[in-house]
């Protein structure tokens, strides 16, 4: 399996009024991009910590409406604010209303403001790992017994580089991988998701390997390409949303044809 080369953008719900936000995700269609993704977290991550902040589920469903031709999802869900089953069913509904067009990105969590904030026990890694391996196939039972189905196996992207368990979990359950490092973790934690995949019986070419990038193609994007990568998502914060980084790689892959 080849996957193409694919470019997405994350809008950072935070720090913009709704609008701004609304705008960004019609600006990054139209200029091209494959996938928009926001981001799970109830404050912002930088910049003022009380400052401007939207929760991310409502407003995947209200980008499936809003958008045509990109895919859309959260980069990523944590997996400790729903339980397994609603979050199968909100995926299925947001798949629904995007005609198919929906990537359930997951992780284990780790905002700990978050957790307190919202009443969540924070638990340990370990913990938080132990409950995503519970809830990934709670999540494809529920895709299967729901009423309609979903339009499409939904992928599902899983974003986090621990090698013991993460990436072994990725191996069982997922379509994409999400890397976050240089080329040089790439490239390991890529050697290290492979031999999970010959120990539970998947080709490693099955999974598509995705990496946040924040430099200018032309500094980076062959040596992630050698490395294994193929998705490459722009993270963008606001106010302001400033499209210009996202708009260089959405040039570099169509000059690569």
């Amino acid at each position: 399996m080849t996957h193409p080369i694919r470019i997405g953008v994350q809008l950072q719900p935070q720090h913009a009024d709704y609008a701004q936000i609304r705008r960004a995700v019609a600006e990054a269609e139209d200029a091209g991009v494959d996938i928009v993704f926001n981001w799970d977290h109830f404050f912002p991550l930088y910049g003022e910590p009380d400052g401007k902040h939207f929760e991310c589920w409502t407003m995947l469903g209200a980008w499936a409406e809003a958008t045509s031709r990109v895919e859309i999802g959260a980069l990523v869900t944590c997996n400790s604010y729903r339980n397994p089953e609603l979050l199968a069913d909100m995926a299925r509904t947001v798949d629904h209303i995007s005609d198919g067009r929906l990537i359930l990105g997951i992780g284990a969590g780790w905002f700990e403001r978050d957790y307190d904030e919202y009443g969540y026990e924070f638990g340990t890694a370990g913990s938080r790992l132990a409950d995503l391996a519970q809830a990934l196939p709670r999540i494809r039972d529920r895709w299967a017994r729901l009423n309609p189905a979903p339009t499409r196996q939904i992928p599902i992207l899983i974003g986090g580089g621990g090698e013991r368990k993460t990436l072994r979990y990725t191996a069982e359950h997922a379509q994409i991988w999400h890397s976050f490092g240089d080329v040089d973790v790439l490239t390991r934690k890529n050697a290290v998701l492979d031999g999970h995949c010959a120990d539970v019986g998947r080709a490693p070419a099955e999974i598509e390997r995705s990496i946040g990038v924040q430099k200018a193609p032309g500094d980076v994007a062959d040596a992630l390409v050698a490395a294994g990568a193929t998705l490459f998502t722009v993270g963008v914060g606001g106010p302001d949303y400033d499209l210009g980084l996202l708009k260089e790689w959405i040039a570099w892959r169509d000059d690569r044809g």
